[in-house]
C-alpha cells in the first residue's frame, strides 16, 4: 500500500500526551476526522487516535496508550503519513504537492525544461513553486492561471508561460 506525507510532529501539547502536527495541507478539516496515522512511509507503525481537534491551523492529537508528555515528546519532529487510498478525489484542476514533487517544469512557448519542482510554499494567496534549475539555482513561480498552464501528473511535467521578471 502507497502513502502520503501528512504532516510532521512539531512539539507537544499539555502534559496528558497530546501532540502538536504542522499539516501539509490547506484541507486540515478532513485531517481531523484520522482515526489513526502511521509514522513511517512503509505504514509499519501505526497509532490509533483517540481525540483530535484544530487549533491555530495546528491538528492536536492524542495516540491511544500515549498518556505523558514525556512519551508524547519521542514523538517529536516524526512525519506523518497515511495510505493513499484514504485521500480524496480532488477536483480538476487541484493536485496533491506530493504529485507535483519533481514533476518537470517546462516552458510552453520554447519547450525547454527550466527545471524540478522541488517545494511548494503557501503564501496565503497563491502557492508558490520552487523550481531547482540543471545548475543548483531556483527559481520562483507563482501558482497562478496566468503561469502555470497545464499539469501532466501522469508524465510528471507542468508547463508553464513566464511573465517578465521571473527569471
Amino acid at each position: 500500500m502507497k502513502s502520503i506525507l501528512i504532516g510532521k510532529i512539531v512539539n507537544i501539547h499539555g502534559i496528558k500526551g497530546e501532540v502538536k502536527i504542522n499539516p501539509y495541507t490547506d484541507d486540515i478539516t478532513n485531517l481531523s476526522k484520522l482515526k489513526k496515522i502511521y509514522l513511517d512511509e512503509t505504514l509499519n507503525t501505526c497509532y490509533n487516535i483517540t481525540s483530535n481537534r484544530v487549533h491555530k491551523n495546528i491538528l492536536i492529537v492524542k495516540f491511544e496508550g500515549i498518556d505523558d508528555a514525556n512519551t508524547a515528546l519521542t514523538f517529536k519532529n516524526k512525519d506523518v503519513y497515511i495510505p493513499r487510498d484514504s485521500l480524496k478525489e480532488l477536483d480538476e484542476g487541484t493536485y496533491y504537492i506530493e504529485d507535483l514533487i519533481n514533476c518537470l517544469v517546462v516552458d510552453i512557448e520554447s519547450n525547454d525544461i527550466l527545471g524540478k519542482l522541488v517545494y511548494v510554499y503557501n503564501t496565503g494567496a497563491n502557492d508558490v513553486y520552487e523550481v531547482e534549475r540543471e545548475d543548483g539555482t531556483k527559481i520562483y513561480l507563482p501558482a497562478i492561471s496566468q503561469v502555470i498552464k497545464k499539469v501532466d501528473i501522469k508524465e510528471k511535467k507542468i508547463f508553464v508561460k513566464l511573465m517578465e521578471g521571473l527569471v
